[in-house]
């Protein structure tokens, strides 16, 4: 079935049907359709498109927008059209085959965000409209960068985040289960590893609750959820074998990019990152969509604050938890806020697979399993537990019961296998063990500079790739004591990640 995102456009009655063959040119360009073509081609000089136009491309009954590159060398000839990735995949044509090329029709939801812009409200079916046209691709990178930089700008009130949320969740699949209560969590961000997700569900659901997880990918951070779920099962389930996993196990952990939840979200992440904005009513939208299409009926979120992390300091958390509450009452959720640390990183592995053998080893039991890690996802799956209203007051206790008797890590495998099958995660080729120049007390740990150094080691995408930290904020250090060591998987990537440590030796900054 064709996908709203297709957007599926028909060509109107006695509307010219310029044609251009389609070649496929191999680029990347994420989720945005794009389009080459030579500036001589007779097509875009007969309709006046220059580069940055926005074009519409018709195959049978199904089109999309893209945006229009113009080249002068002979990469293409004038009579054809070369498509990125996410084009082709959305139009689906075969190489060399005709497809029609012609004016897009006005976005006219795009009238709201210039009037946003100008300080007025977003009504509710301005934001419907909005959401729709991003959906079917009616928006570019400059139309969404728009939108949210008019939201950041003039911040949401009260009444347009519930219509944004609305209109968000809505545009997407919505999931209803025949049980209550559903659980929920969601960490806003911001601090490395903290990978509680999957130590949390196995907790929840061993204990007998339902919790269908969501999880998302990196964006701009070393690992997601997702990705480091998926160096231990498949993660990219359908709605069908998603339910089914929940009908069989109680819960699981699989990307929300396969099932469809809010899928406008990701489109706005995506734009909001690189354009760095602080965008409050956006971020409570994006993260609440999400539960609702999940039928979520209790979720607790974990907001960690620190000078390096998403929040960073106690005055915002207030401000986000009070919004974050309100209009997840607004949709009938119980929802709880738990501040934690964000000083410095949760476990000890930073990247996929890492963070996943910190979550193994809280799971199994290890004796060398990293306590801060534990002792969190058992703080806020104990939350967790007695929002539910089946645990008043002994909700610590329970998930530490779970966890110790083995049935969280049995739970886990189960879950694991339902999705497809349980596997290790895999370990990296290259290893540089990087040690303390001088001796002193760690007093800080940079969460933003040790992402970047993570990164640049190859995570996420090198799934074995990252850092392990091996000292905490007031440890003491000797001289030649090792602080951490980069993990990768070639050795380009190896140089990379140690030519910034280089330049960043203060990730780590030490009393004397």
């Amino acid at each position: 079935m064709q996908s709203a995102a297709e957007g599926a456009i028909a060509t109107a009655p006695g509307e010219r049907r310029n044609v251009l063959r389609a070649r496929r040119l191999g680029i990347e360009t994420h989720h945005e359709a794009i389009a080459f073509a030579h500036k001589d081609c007779p097509v875009c000089r007969a309709e006046g498109f220059a580069s940055h136009a926005r074009i519409r491309l018709t195959r049978g009954r199904r089109s999309i927008i893209a945006t229009l590159y113009q080249i002068t060398s002979d990469l293409l000839p004038a009579g054809e059209i070369g498509l990125s990735e996410s084009a082709w995949s959305r139009l689906g044509p075969a190489d060399g085959e005709e497809i029609a090329v012609s004016h897009p029709p006005v976005v006219e939801s795009f009238g709201a965000v210039r009037g946003k812009v100008y300080g007025h409200r977003l009504q509710a079916h301005a934001a419907d409209g909005i959401v729709k046209d991003i959906l079917a691709g009616r928006y570019s990178d400059l139309q969404l960068s728009s939108f949210l930089t008019a939201c950041a700008a003039r911040p949401l009130d009260f009444a347009e985040t519930v219509a944004l949320t609305a209109a968000m969740a809505n545009a997407g699949n919505r999931l209803s289960w025949p049980v209550r209560p559903v659980m929920d969590k969601h960490c806003i961000g911001g601090l490395p590893s903290n990978r509680t997700t999957p130590i949390l569900v196995a907790i929840v659901a061993a204990c007998g609750f339902t919790i269908p997880k969501t999880s998302s990918r990196a964006i701009t951070s070393p690992a997601g959820t997702a990705d480091a779920m998926e160096t231990m099962a498949p993660v990219a389930l359908d709605l069908t074998s998603m339910r089914r996993v929940v009908e069989r196990e109680g819960g699981c952990v699989v990307w929300g990019g396969t099932v469809r939840l809010s899928p406008v979200d990701d489109l706005l992440i995506r734009v909001e990152r690189a354009l760095d904005l602080d965008n409050g009513g956006q971020l409570v939208a994006s993260v609440l969509s999400k539960k609702i299409a999940a039928g979520a009926t209790h979720l607790l979120i974990d907001m960690p604050v620190g000078d390096t992390a998403k929040v960073r300091s106690q005055e915002d958390a207030a401000m986000l938890q009070k919004r974050l509450l309100d209009v997840a009452a607004a949709f009938g959720i119980d929802a709880t806020v738990v501040t934690t640390d964000g000083n410095q990183p949760i476990g000890r592995r930073i990247g996929p697979a890492l963070e996943a053998l910190d979550v193994l080893a809280v799971l199994r039991g290890d004796a060398d399993a990293p306590i801060d890690l534990r002792e969190r996802a058992l703080a806020l799956a104990g939350a967790l537990l007695e929002l539910g209203g089946m645990a008043a007051g002994r909700g610590e206790a329970m998930a530490h019961s779970a966890l110790a008797s083995g049935r969280a890590w049995k739970k886990f495998q189960n879950i694991c296998e339902a999705q497809g099958g349980m596997r290790e995660p895999p370990v990296a080729k290259q290893t540089r063990p990087v040690v303390a120049k001088t001796e002193g007390q760690v007093c800080r740990i940079d969460n933003r500079r040790l992402a970047r150094l993570a990164k640049l080691a190859g995570a996420p995408d090198a799934k074995a790739a990252g850092v392990e930290l091996l000292v905490r904020v007031d440890d003491y250090v000797a001289a030649k004591q090792p602080l951490l060591t980069v993990h990768a998987e070639t050795g380009g990537e190896l140089a990379y990640a140690m030519d910034y440590l280089a330049a960043n030796a203060n990730i780590v900054s030490f009393n004397r």
